[in-house]
């Protein structure tokens, strides 16, 4: 049987049993391998440790009715020993097509959506975009509706980032803009519920409840299964909070639904969490610890995608390149990972699985016409199978994220990394030999804690010598519960961290001015994506080392069938003649229509 922790706010002789309930019931469905971090119900009226004057709902108060149905459900379902009794048998999860039962507190008829409209705000990274679909998939079968109206939304989601102060921040402040727009609900309408999902959510958890009192549910990024639950829980005048972190959950069964219906490119998720354990980073604690999807799931998701006629996947994961499917038993041998050399981890060595290289193998065979990404990596799992790969595969981008974080060895070792300058650089070299041409981009943090002039200049130095294409640079934030927290001190001045980050913005565009410029006469493969925000006479979409290429236009050849005359558009791939160059824009002339597998002759 599974051991089950609970940790709650108060004792756990005071917890109300509907806490009990459904905190039992997640572990469990869970299986074995449920890792609980908390997870909070508040019920506002019969628990005799909460004040009936601190309901956050005042409209539903007056829908006696519906509580007391709510609480006589309650007082008659499961108790915490009936799912003990049932743990030792884990039931199986149910596939993507099948609706779940419901718990024994909520009916059928609660969980559905009854066309609620749902409006969806998405903050952060490339995860978060892939978690939002994730989301609303799970929404839609329940029978909720989508909207991209604010004013017309029953239910507010917002997907929420942690990983620096000044994300949350824009959190606090969007909360306090849709504070009004709840107040000013008309009685005639269903009430207006707000759900904060996603890192930050799991990050503050209570605090997110006691400071804002108008926020209905929080779910983490591993409980997205459970909204319906959740938004069935605030209708009876609750609030509702899942932030339980699991060691399996993928969402492997969950198909995601694109929120953009012209979109050409696709993010797909393929593992979850990380156990790097870097001295700075929050993702450990606000994600979990790595799993990955299984492959065959991972093809089935990027093969619909294909049918659908996209024409770009990216493969994410916080540490996308240490992908290990361990759910096929053949194929949990004694084989260890082999990392970059001259790098080393923070954890035990792992055994067994499909790596990465044979996933970006079978991704990449299943449409030659297809782009295929991934991000975002760290610098150790480069072993030398994945960049042959990228060499040989046409439909493989030759552009790697390598985050480098800091230029001087001493402050790398502070982050626990894993590598010093040396190593790094090295790495570098080893890349561009093994594949030529191949773009760069990188993540700097400015003013980590210790962070001495020497070690900034060194930074400094490190941009010069490797000419990034694209660059990631950010002023130090710090995090509670990482390592940098509980072990260092954030000494270094704000004033001085964004004096030094102004200066690595600096270098990084003069560098990356003269690697563009590089681009300047040749001819460049570029997937459209639509019309440039700048001037409706354009178009823009990206090569292959991810660059935006901005271009008129115009009439061209199709050199599929040279009798044509067509213009481009979204989804399309076009050569482009790269006449100029910036940081961060390329620009050209566009030459003719094409295809991934004839560009090969002219790039």
């Amino acid at each position: 049987m599974s051991v089950i922790l609970l940790q709650t706010v108060g004792s756990f002789s005071a917890m109300h049993p509907f806490q009990c309930v459904l905190r039992a019931r997640r572990c469990l469905r869970r299986g074995p391998l449920a890792s609980v971090s908390w997870l909070l119900l508040r019920t506002c009226r019969a628990h005799s440790s909460v004040p009936s004057s601190a309901c956050p709902s005042p409209q539903r108060q007056q829908e006696d009715g519906v509580w007391k149905d709510f609480s006589s459900r309650l007082a008659t379902g499961p108790t915490f020993q009936d799912f003990l009794r049932s743990a030792s048998v884990p039931p199986e999860q149910p596939s993507s097509s099948e609706v779940e039962d419901p718990p024994p507190y909520l009916t059928v008829d609660e969980l559905l959506g009854r066309q609620r409209r749902v409006y969806l705000e998405t903050y952060g990274c490339q995860m978060n975009v892939n978690d939002t679909e994730i989301a609303w998939s799970i929404l839609q079968k329940s029978g909720y509706l989508r909207t991209s109206n604010l004013q017309e939304a029953d239910v507010i989601l917002l997907v929420t980032c942690s990983i620096r102060e000044k994300a949350e921040q824009t959190i606090w402040n969007r909360l306090h803009q849709l504070k009004s727009l709840k107040s000013k609900r008309l009685r005639s309408r269903v009430p207006l519920r707000i759900g904060i999902l996603g890192c930050m959510a799991e990050r503050l958890k209570e605090e997110i409840l006691n400071r804002e009192k108008m926020v209905d549910i929080l779910a983490g990024p591993d409980a997205y299964r459970d909204l319906p639950q959740l938004l069935a829980v605030a209708e009876s005048g609750q609030q509702a909070a899942n932030v339980l972190l699991s060691l399996d959950e993928t969402y492997a069964d969950v198909m995601p639904v694109q929120t953009s219906p012209s979109a050409t490119s696709a993010f797909v998720s393929i593992m979850r969490g990380c156990d790097n354990m870097c001295s700075y980073c929050i993702v450990p604690f606000t994600r979990g610890r790595e799993r990955s999807r299984p492959v065959a799931s991972i093809l089935e998701e990027v093969r619909k995608l294909s049918e659908q006629g996209l024409k770009e996947v990216t493969l994410l994961g916080q540490n996308v390149n240490s992908f290990r499917d361990n759910s096929e038993v053949q194929f949990n041998n004694a084989v260890s990972t082999n990392l970059s050399r001259g790098f080393s981890t923070n954890y035990k060595a792992k055994q067994g699985g499909l790596r990465f290289a044979h996933l970006l193998d079978q991704v990449s065979r299943i449409d030659p016409e297809m782009r295929i990404r991934f991000t975002s990596p760290h610098p150790k799992d480069f072993p030398d199978e994945v960049l042959q790969l990228i060499r040989e595969r046409d439909n493989i981008c030759k552009q790697i994220h390598l985050p480098a974080q800091s230029g001087s060895s001493r402050v790398l070792e502070a982050m626990r990394r894993g590598y010093s300058r040396e190593a790094y650089v090295e790495l570098i070299h080893h890349i561009r030999e093994s594949i030529p041409g191949v773009s760069l981009s990188s993540d700097f943090i400015a003013g980590f804690c210790g962070e001495t002039e020497e070690d900034h200049l060194q930074t400094v130095s490190l941009l010069r010598e490797v000419q990034y294409n694209i660059g990631f640079l950010f002023a130090y934030s710090m995090r509670q519960k990482t390592r940098a927290y509980h072990r260092l001190k954030d000494d270094i001045p704000e004033e001085v961290k964004l004096r030094r980050l102004e200066e690595l913005i600096t270098v990084f565009r003069e560098e990356a001015t003269k690697a563009n410029k590089s681009f300047v006469g040749c001819t460049q493969l570029v997937l459209v994506e639509g019309p440039s925000k700048r001037s409706a006479a354009d178009l823009c979409g990206r090569n292959d080392g991810n660059l935006k290429v901005i271009f008129a236009d115009a009439e061209m050849e199709d050199a599929t069938d040279s009798r044509l005359r067509v213009r481009a558009q979204p989804g399309d791939y076009v050569l482009v003649k790269i006449t100029s160059a910036s940081s961060q824009t390329l620009k050209g002339h566009v030459l003719c229509k094409t295809t991934l597998k004839d560009s090969t002759a002219y790039c």
